[in-house]
C-alpha cells in the first residue's frame, strides 16, 4: 500500500527512490506519468514529466518545461510559501525530467469551487501573488489541488519564468487590491537572496537562464513598487481550458 510522504524529507526521497511503475496520464498535452517510487521499503506516488515528452512551443525554449517545474518549487521555498509539492529534476525511465510528489485530492474541488469558501481565500490570494512573480502563463482552475486538510497545492508550473509578460490565470478575484505586507516582506527577502547570490538561491539560479533570473528579479521589484495584486493585461489573460 502506498504511504504518504513526509514532505520535510521528500526531496531526498525523490532523488534516491527507484521507479517501480510508470503509467501515462492520458489527458495531458505533454507526456506525463503517474509513477510509483520506492526507497527504504517505502512506496509513494509521484508525477514524472520527462524532457523527451515535452511538446514544442513557439514561445518557450525547447527542453525548459521540466526545469521550470522544479524552479517554481525552489522559488516557493525561497519565499517560504509551502504550496508547491516537492519537485526535483532527475533521471527516470524516459530520461531526465521533473519528479514531483503526488498530492491526493478531489479533482472536482478545483479553484472555481474553492473560491466559494472564504476561509480558503488567503491561500488562493498567495498563489495569485506567486503567479505574478513567476509569470505563470497557465494557471488553470484544475491546477489548484485541495487536500484532505484543506491545504491548497499548486501544480503545473512548466509555463513560468518567461522573460516577456505572459501572465495567464483564472485567479483575478483580487486584481488591484493591496497585497498583505507580510507577503511583500517575503518577496523582498527572496529578492535580496537572489541579488546577493546567496547559497539558498543557488538551486533556483541553476534551473533558470540568466535572462530568466534577471526578469524574475525585475518582476519582484515591480510587485514591491505597486504592492498590489496583478491586473489583467491587454493581451489574452485567461488560459484555455479554464479548468
Amino acid at each position: 500500500m502506498t504511504t504518504r510522504v513526509d514532505f520535510s524529507g521528500a526531496e531526498q526521497l525523490l532523488r534516491d527512490a527507484e521507479f517501480l511503475d510508470c503509467r501515462p496520464v492520458w489527458y495531458s498535452s505533454n507526456y506525463v506519468y503517474l509513477a510509483t517510487l520506492c526507497t527504504g521499503g517505502q512506496e509513494f506516488s509521484a508525477i514524472y514529466k520527462p524532457h523527451s515528452g515535452e511538446s514544442p512551443l513557439w514561445d518557450f525554449p525547447e527542453g525548459h518545461l521540466h526545469r521550470h517545474e522544479a524552479a517554481a518549487y525552489e522559488l516557493s521555498k525561497l519565499l517560504g510559501w509551502d504550496f508547491i509539492p516537492p519537485t526535483v529534476v532527475r533521471e527516470g525511465p524516459h530520461g531526465v525530467g521533473s519528479v514531483q510528489v503526488y498530492v491526493p485530492h478531489d479533482p472536482e474541488s478545483h479553484f472555481f469551487v474553492q473560491r466559494d469558501r472564504e476561509e480558503l481565500h488567503p491561500q488562493l490570494m498567495r498563489i495569485c501573488a506567486f503567479d505574478a512573480v513567476a509569470n505563470n502563463a497557465d494557471r488553470k482552475g484544475g491546477h489548484c489541488l485541495l487536500d484532505e486538510r484543506d491545504h491548497i497545492w499548486g501544480i503545473d508550473h512548466g509555463l513560468c519564468f518567461h522573460p516577456a509578460y505572459k501572465l495567464r490565470s483564472v485567479i483575478w478575484d483580487w486584481a488591484g487590491e493591496p497585497i498583505p505586507p507580510e507577503w511583500l516582506t517575503d518577496v523582498e527577502t527572496a529578492l535580496s537572496l537572489l541579488g546577493s547570490e546567496d547559497e539558498a538561491a543557488l538551486p533556483l539560479r541553476e534551473l533558470l537562464t540568466g535572462q530568466e533570473a534577471g526578469a524574475l528579479q525585475n518582476r519582484m521589484e515591480r510587485l514591491l513598487r505597486t504592492g498590489k495584486f496583478p491586473e489583467p493585461g491587454q493581451a489574452r489573460h485567461y488560459p484555455w481550458p479554464l479548468v
